[in-house]
């Protein structure tokens, strides 16, 4: 890329991988564009310190994203530029959520996302993350998405809630209870 702007999207539309291009407002578009904000979300999370372990979880799911982003971006009948997301991937991050959930008191009611700011910035990352499995679902009623990607959306957002957690109980952060309108 010679420079940032390429004057080509000027007219509604951006180009897919093998250059197809569609409008902006495509449903692959609207999928990968939340996984970007996702991503850029995420980003934000890594911001601020965080213990080592999670960012070093948080920067393969970084990864992941654009991988994902990539597959959905590639039109059927274009040779792939990366690798798919796979079920292992989904099995990984199932790992992930119960080696740290096992470091947590059981959850017995629902909690309020809040906490730290990078424990409310993940239960905010857990929220987007739903928003591109909703993305994802809606893009696969009209073209292929390789199964695995909605699954490991689906377990990312799992993912996030238990670090959100995680990182607001290394703080010592209480977990509040929502009333339901009940007396504050």
């Amino acid at each position: 890329m010679a420079r940032i702007y390429t004057r080509t999207g000027d007219n509604g539309t951006t180009g897919l991988i093998g250059g197809k291009r569609v409008s902006k407002d495509a449903p692959c578009i609207n999928a990968t564009g939340t996984l970007d904000e996702l991503n850029a979300q995420l980003g934000v999370v890594r911001s601020h310190p965080l213990p080592e372990e999670v960012d070093e979880v948080l920067y393969a799911v970084q990864d992941a994203l654009f991988t994902i982003g990539a597959e959905l971006a590639t039109p059927e009948g274009t040779a792939p530029k990366v690798e798919a997301i796979r079920d292992e991937d989904v099995l990984n991050l199932e790992k992930q959520i119960d080696q740290f959930e096992s470091m947590l008191p059981p959850l017995r009611k629902f909690i309020l996302p809040g906490g730290s700011v990078p424990g409310a910035a993940l239960h905010l990352s857990r929220a987007v993350a739903r928003r591109a499995e909703r993305a994802c679902v809606a893009l696969s009623l009209t073209q292929a998405v390789g199964k695995p990607v909605v699954r490991y959306l689906n377990r990312l957002s799992d993912l996030l809630f238990v670090l959100a957690r995680y990182v607001n109980h290394q703080d010592s952060l209480p977990e509040p209870n929502p009333t339901f309108g009940r007396s504050r």
